[in-house]
């Protein structure tokens, strides 16, 4: 336990600087926009309390919107991934498995954990373009803006995961 928390902080700081400095001035094709600090709220355990992930979740979202210039967009999208994450993860984790099961490939399965983190960073990215275009006027734009980001997101999730799991 002690070394846990220690190495959440660093990843929290990390994931924080790296959407900052490097992913915020990433736009692929105009549209898809990756946002890797989702990887954060979804890793959380399957007995964490739920009031801490929604509180980390308002305050990663916040720090977020301070310096990327949305504000309350990160913040909202970030605290509803926080509401229903726990809720998520027990559809996915098998009903024996232990109670401080960390969401990862080696402990879900790898297309479980695909899965997952697929109607994770969707359900993010709907609502995060949602509030921040807030109209349905250009829907198309909408709509390339959510599948592009939701698809780049969930690649990079992935390598991440991936680079993490050896």
């Amino acid at each position: 336990m002690n070394i846990i928390a220690p190495r959440r902080i660093i990843i929290f700081v990390l994931l924080i600087l790296v959407q900052i400095l490097i992913l915020n001035h990433i736009h692929l094709f105009g549209y898809a926009t990756p946002l890797l600090y989702v990887s954060f709220v979804l890793t959380f355990k399957r007995n964490f309390p739920r009031w801490a992930i929604l509180i980390i979740s308002f305050i990663l979202g916040a720090i977020i919107d301070v310096f990327s210039n949305t504000p309350g967009v990160a913040m909202g999208s970030l605290t509803l991934i926080g509401l229903i994450q726990p809720t998520l993860l027990e559809l996915f984790v098998p009903r024996d498995s232990a109670e401080d099961l960390e969401p990862s490939m080696k402990n879900l399965g790898i297309n479980k954990f695909i899965f997952f983190t697929i109607i994770i960073v969707f359900i993010f990215c709907l609502c995060f373009f949602t509030l921040e275009t807030f109209n349905f006027f250009n829907w198309m734009k909408w709509i390339e803006c959510v599948v592009g980001s939701t698809i780049f997101t969930t690649i990079l999730i992935l390598v991440l995961e991936n680079m993490r799991k050896r």
